[in-house]
């Protein structure tokens, strides 16, 4: 694809960056409005926003356009991970320091218990419904599903080839005799090396590692089982053809091998372990620099 303009903005807490084969300044507006919308619904960080108001109240609401379709896949990831991922991880985030104030102070104590995702939380095509008070967090995934809807929306709006880049979350339009966008993985301990390349034809790409969003000894990678951060994996990375899918691959990928995750889902992955190994899928489309398990 050969770029011929470039928008950038900050929006959800990450840096944005789109580049298409024609201007995009036309959409810049109808863009900013929908991460807006998005982040009004299911920020945890605003007062205003649908979740603080669930944290108050609990009850019944209307359901945020595409929040069907969020909602279903966590309930798709809860269960292949045993419970570990999960929304409803917000109140322990907070207990850790990640909270509306970016204080970064772990309170003392064990975090709080998680609440029970399917004795919790119920919905359907217009409504969400909380049984108590409780404080989502859908970091996990929605800003793989917000990238998606930034992607329809310029497809809607005739600008059919971009790359859409929100903090490495990567969603990738282009014709099929295009050729693939090569991505180098950070490498987890020194963020000037890579440990592999992956390419990126007509899809998505995501990361997670946990030394983004990390402070003192705490991390934002949470095991929905205890409420604590996890410690096995270090870095993830999941390729499939929606960046929702991938971001939430990429967080399950903490708990669930990547060929176990491609047995079930539409998708490839890597992650890198704490003792510095690697496992991936065998349809990885990339190559790799460590040693593998």
């Amino acid at each position: 694809m050969t770029t011929s303009d470039a928008l950038e903005l900050d929006a959800i807490g990450t840096r944005w960056r789109i580049d298409a084969d024609r201007p995009l300044t036309p959409h810049a507006t109808a863009i900013a409005a929908l991460l807006d919308d998005y982040d009004r619904a299911w920020s945890r960080f605003r007062a205003d926003s649908l979740v603080a108001t669930i944290a108050r109240e609990g009850g019944t609401h209307p359901l945020p356009a595409a929040g069907e379709r969020l909602l279903a896949l966590y309930d798709e990831l809860h269960e292949v991970t045993g419970g570990a991922v999960t929304p409803l991880v917000g109140a322990a985030l907070e207990h850790h320091g990640y909270d509306a104030d970016y204080a970064l102070a772990p309170r003392p104590g064990p975090p709080p218990p998680v609440a029970d995702w399917r004795a919790t939380v119920t919905w359907d095509a217009t409504s969400l419904h909380a049984s108590a008070p409780v404080l989502l967090d859908v970091g996990a995934a929605g800003k793989g599903q917000l990238v998606d809807l930034v992607g329809a929306l310029l497809v809607e709006r005739g600008v059919p080839s971009f790359v859409v880049d929100a903090g490495g979350d990567l969603l990738r339009r282009a014709p099929a005799d295009a050729a693939p966008l090569r991505v180098a993985l950070e490498h987890p301990g020194d963020p000037a090396q890579a440990i592999g390349v992956v390419e990126v034809g007509h899809g998505a790409l995501a990361a997670s590692a946990v030394n983004r969003r990390a402070w003192a000894d705490r991390h934002h990678v949470l095991d929905g089982r205890d409420g604590r951060p996890t410690g096995e994996v270090v870095a993830t990375w999941a390729v499939a053809d929606e960046a929702l899918l991938a971001d939430g691959l990429a967080t399950a990928l903490f708990f669930v091998g990547p060929e176990e995750l491609a047995a079930r889902f539409p998708c490839a992955g890597v992650r890198v372990l704490a003792d510095g190994r690697a496992e991936w899928s065998s349809r990885w489309p990339g190559e790799l620099f460590l040693a593998g398990r």
